[in-house]
């Protein structure tokens, strides 16, 4: 079967969506292949599962990141509240809907989540960190007939960026 393979309809057609966890330098923490039409959001359990974080030094490295910088497909109320459940930090802007639906209500809709700007500015990383990735002519188009032959590849491509 198609989702099996980890193949999916998305736009462009039948293709795989790369998930990326990256750290401050961009370089791939954990990495998950999902089918294209898979939401991103969906998979953020998983994907901070993966994590592990290095320490400077010795010691055996971290399981959970300070604060994860995501973009507004993280920004409904129980994507935060699984990051937040994990005690990461979530530099999330406020979706446009939810901030409507939030006001309307009133005192009832609650207060704003917090947002560090600043912190956000950060996000472009992972952006930069997939395009370093999608270099590979493997990982950019997929040749790959199975599933966890690509992801083989994609894990590849993340050691060789490790290793620059």
């Amino acid at each position: 079967a198609i989702t099996d393979e980890w193949l999916g309809r998305s736009r462009g057609g039948i293709t795989s969506k790369i998930h990326v966890c990256v750290d401050g330098h961009g370089l791939p923490l954990s990495v998950l292949v999902t089918a294209g039409q898979c939401s991103d959001a969906a998979h953020v359990g998983q994907l901070l599962d993966a994590i592990d974080v290095p320490r400077p030094g010795r010691g055996r490295p971290r399981k959970r990141p300070s604060s994860v910088r995501v973009d507004r497909a993280y920004g409904a109320r129980h994507y935060r509240q699984q990051i937040q459940a994990r005690g990461i930090r979530c530099i999330c802007p406020e979706r446009q809907d939810a901030r409507q639906s939030r006001l309307r209500k009133g005192r009832r809709g609650g207060a704003p989540p917090r947002f560090d700007a600043q912190a956000y500015k950060g996000r472009n990383v992972v952006e930069r960190a997939i395009n370093r990735l999608k270099d590979f002519r493997a990982v950019a188009t997929r040749y790959d007939k199975r599933g966890h032959n690509y992801l083989a590849v994609v894990i590849i491509a993340t050691m060789i960026l490790w290793l620059l």
